[in-house]
């Protein structure tokens, strides 16, 4: 099957590169795009130097655009699996086979690698996991489904899922919001273990003092998603 791997990307000049080479080791079935979102360093230099593939949006959209942009140009290039896979060094391309063979042998739709299945590898920070644990129960309130990881990055979309997102997708913070988004609208959400690394450079764009305000948004948007009628 036609597969891509979406990797959005803002000031990742310094992991980008190594992102990619990890793709092509352990994932090199998959075809590979940069959604470069308008960075301020030399992540669009990097990719050109090295020939890797990218789309350079002329303005930042935030993580949710960048996706986006990355599932409407997989739509629109006949690919029927699409990974969303983070530019900063965090995801293990090694985990891509296994996540595939779930896709297609359970009839699923989307499958999420978690961090909290078996609980090994970075786990993040103590703050940040009572939040995602709060989602967890959040959604499975809402959705009457678990997921274990609603927050991760690193996910793999199938042909239904992808003509959904490459239409509707949220724009920040479109993690949890996006699950609810599937599972409301009838997807079978997956999840298989996987072990994250810290970033390799920079940081986070959520810091201590956005959790706060990111709880109240995201959790705003779910309960919004969840009155959506379809």
């Amino acid at each position: 099957m036609k597969s891509i791997i979406i990797i959005p990307a803002y000031n990742e000049e310094k992991s980008i590169l190594d992102t990619v080479e990890d793709i092509k080791k352990y994932a090199p079935e998959f075809d590979y795009i940069v959604v470069n979102d308008c960075s301020a360093d030399q992540t669009l230099q990097v990719c050109r130097q090295n020939r890797i593939p990218c789309l350079d949006l002329p303005v930042n959209l935030g993580i949710g655009g960048a996706v986006q942009t990355g599932y409407h140009y997989a739509k629109e290039n006949g690919y029927q699996i699409a990974v969303q896979f983070d530019g900063d060094g965090q995801h293990d391309a090694k985990y891509l086979d296994t996540m595939k063979r779930v896709l297609l042998e359970q009839n699923a739709d989307m499958v999420i690698g978690s961090r909290f299945i078996e609980k090994e590898g970075f786990q993040s920070s103590g703050l940040r996991r009572m939040g995602i644990r709060y989602f967890t129960i959040l959604i499975r309130i809402l959705t009457g489904v678990r997921i274990t990881d609603p927050t991760s990055g690193m996910r793999m979309a199938g042909s239904r899922a992808i003509t959904i997102f490459a239409e509707h997708y949220p724009k920040d913070y479109p993690e949890p919001e996006s699950v609810v988004a599937a599972i409301r609208q009838g997807l079978n959400v997956k999840e298989i273990p996987v072990v994250m690394r810290s970033r390799m450079e920079g940081v986070s764009s959520i810091s201590a003092g956005r959790s706060i305000y990111y709880m109240i948004k995201v959790t705003l948007a779910i309960f919004l998603e969840r009155l959506r009628r379809y």
